[in-house]
């Protein structure tokens, strides 16, 4: 399985989760609830330590490399990413295809090709920035230390905030899986299927990179006006 790595940006760092990140998390996921109708996360200590253990338990198996999404300016853990549906192409072909394990030492492996997924941010760490920088930085990991082939991405085909987010990178829809399985809401969802390609990764990389270096400019809201 792919070693856990610490990515280092300027406006965010990316540490491998730990237990130590249970308490700062759940605190980042009360800020405010009202954006995660369509997304997973873990609300109060309890639910987030479940949360915690269900992320290395994925890693110890092998089928995932979780974060923790950490403000660069005051240390903040303030959500929670991860690479996961980690699949190796290596050794003799099978048929039918399926995801499958390394061949040969698993702590020196890395992947043909991974999915990014399980991303929340807080209420006030969302449209910061922070989530591009993340996924540039987890991008660069993928494509320039592991050599992927393809990464993906996915949402719920309800989710236009997620959707967008997503073509931002720069990746390309590659159809709706209709009636795919059930949303947290419970109703019968779809689900929107993304994937860069490692040929369409250096176009892509040089659009975030530029995103990323562009200061953001702060818009204050216009004041009232106060009548003599």
């Amino acid at each position: 399985m792919p070693v856990p790595v610490l990515l280092h940006g300027r406006s965010v760092r990316l540490e491998p989760l730990d237990v130590r990140h249970i308490e700062s998390l759940a605190a980042a996921a009360a800020e405010d609830r009202s954006s995660y109708a369509f997304t997973p996360v873990p609300h109060g200590i309890e639910a987030t330590a479940r949360y915690v253990a269900d992320a290395l338990a994925a890693q110890e198996a092998g089928r995932a490399v979780p974060f923790a999404t950490v403000r660069v300016s005051d240390g903040a853990v303030v959500g929670s990413t991860r690479f996961c549906e980690l699949d190796y192409w290596q050794g003799p072909v099978i048929w039918p295809p399926a995801p499958r394990g390394p061949v040969g030492d698993p702590w020196s492996a890395v992947p043909d090709a991974a999915e990014i997924g399980a991303t929340w941010l807080s209420a006030r760490a969302q449209g910061t920035g922070i989530n591009t920088e993340a996924k540039l930085l987890m991008l660069r990991h993928a494509f320039d230390v592991w050599g992927v082939r393809r990464i993906s991405m996915r949402a719920d085909a309800r989710n236009a905030r997620s959707r967008a987010a997503i073509e931002g990178l720069g990746a390309v829809l590659e159809g709706v899986h209709r009636a795919h399985t059930r949303g947290l809401d419970g109703l019968v969802r779809g689900t929107a299927f993304y994937s860069i390609l490692d040929e369409e990764w250096p176009a892509a990389r040089v659009r975030l990179e530029l995103r990323v270096s562009t200061p953001r400019i702060q818009i204050e809201p216009a004041r009232p006006l106060i009548s003599a």
